[in-house]
């Protein structure tokens, strides 16, 4: 009857997890971008979680991939970084671009103080990365790389900030207050020449993994050529969504502290 199908209708399909087409929202989406390519719900904001925060709610895996700035690649230069967020089918979420000042990219190269806006599909910006200019050496342990992660429009949700260790990558996943509540610990080598590159999230104790960041291996020719860089963020699915905006922050610090390269550069 007609009552039924309302009803069948108004109810999602069976299994709907974030990231899942659903057919009676597909037209919600901008017809030049094609559906599975592009994940925007019409659902409304969960109460308890912060707006725009809700679509990593459900995610264990979230991918980052670098686009590739072709004219950078032709003259050698540095150009602003920009990056697509997407969920494990490889539908957008988000969308990151680099703000920085020429002079910062050209002379201060990765160390380069800069501020990184993520929007969602929509245009509005959910997510914002700041990062200031700060040492890479070991000789200053006090003065090492850190990002601040802000919720729109401004509210401080956590830091990452890079501990001293002699002889490994180590940083520390902080909440507003400053105060650890995770651990990321990466290999002693991290060229990947020849593979990924994890980089472990831990408990405080660095005793249990709960997760990681990988840097994907593109092959020879893209990682020499390009400066192209795909990550996966690898989280329990239950993790709170700040914790995981948090660890999206923390890809871009690895990003620009280990993987970062251009023409100029080789």
């Amino acid at each position: 009857s007609l009552a039924d199908d309302q009803n069948h209708k108004s109810r999602d399909p069976p299994g709907f997890l974030p990231g899942t087409p659903d057919p009676d929202q597909s037209f919600h989406v901008s017809s030049f971008i094609p559906r599975n390519q592009l994940w925007q719900p019409d659902l409304p904001p969960t109460a308890s979680l912060p707006p725009g925060l809700e679509y990593l709610s459900q995610l264990d895996l979230i991918i980052i991939h670098q686009q590739v700035e072709l004219l950078g690649m032709i003259l050698g230069t540095e150009t602003s970084n920009k990056y697509e967020i997407k969920n494990s089918l490889g539908q957008r979420i988000y969308f990151a671009v680099e703000e920085s000042i020429c002079f910062n990219r050209t002379f201060c190269s990765t160390l380069r103080s800069c501020t990184l806006r993520i929007t969602d599909n929509s245009g509005q910006e959910v997510i914002t990365v700041n990062r200031p200019l700060r040492c890479n050496s070991c000789w200053c342990p006090g003065y090492l790389q850190e990002v601040r992660i802000q919720k729109y429009p401004g509210t401080v949700v956590g830091y990452v900030a890079q501990k001293w260790d002699p002889f490994l990558p180590k940083f520390a996943i902080q909440n507003a207050n400053k105060e650890d509540i995770l651990k990321i610990v990466g290999p002693c080598a991290t060229c990947g020449c020849f593979g990924d590159v994890d980089f472990e999230v831990k408990t405080i104790n660095e005793k249990l993994t709960i997760g990681k960041i990988s840097k994907y291996w593109s092959g020879f020719v893209n990682n020499v050529f390009t400066n192209a860089d795909n990550f996966g963020i690898h989280v329990p699915a239950d993790l709170d969504v700040t914790v995981k905006a948090a660890m999206i922050g923390a890809c871009f610090l690895l990003d620009f502290m280990f993987f970062e390269h251009s023409l100029a550069g080789l």
